[in-house]
């Protein structure tokens, strides 16, 4: 496993959309040109959208507070930007996956317990399904991989078509 450092600033007026395209490219690309033999390099990068708002990953745990309370009660989207790059081709592939997660109503107590945890930071809207912010969150519509950060049906599809095997 190769690690990949990206500046994850968005651009001005970016979409959403184009932002973690743009991403895991990125990511994908730097771990390219560093990779040895035939491989297949598998970068990602997600973001939770709250209308039309990118809310990345909190820097200070007021910011993860803000974060939470816009969430709270409210259905917000998170989108994962995923990019292939098969070597010694080059051959390339994207794909954007999208799930809707609806977040119960969760009071300032609640926030200030989830936060002492030290689950929010380096997520990206400030919660991790999978872990203490799954009691928050009633329902999803969509994969629950990709709100984790990696959606593992549309990856093994799209490895498949690349030519992977599991053997």
């Amino acid at each position: 496993m190769l690690s990949s450092a990206v500046d994850e600033t968005p651009i001005p007026a970016e979409s959403p959309q184009d932002l973690v395209r743009r991403l895991a490219f990125a990511k994908a690309e730097l771990v390219a040109a560093r990779a040895l033999g035939p491989a297949i390099v598998i970068a990602a990068d997600t973001v939770v959208v709250l209308e039309g708002a990118v809310l990345g990953k909190p820097r200070t745990s007021e910011d993860a507070r803000q974060m939470l309370e816009k969430l709270s009660g409210r259905t917000h989207t998170v989108l994962t930007g995923v990019a292939l790059i098969r070597l010694p081709d080059v051959e390339r592939r994207e794909f954007i996956e999208t799930t809707q997660v609806h977040f119960a109503g969760i009071s300032g107590d609640e926030i200030v317990r989830y936060l002492s945890s030290g689950e929010s930071f380096d997520k990206a809207g400030a919660y991790a399904i999978q872990g203490f912010a799954g009691r928050f969150i009633p329902r999803i519509d969509g994969c629950y991989f990709n709100v984790v950060g990696l959606p593992l049906a549309r990856l093994c599809k799209e490895l498949g078509e690349l030519g992977w095997l599991e053997d």
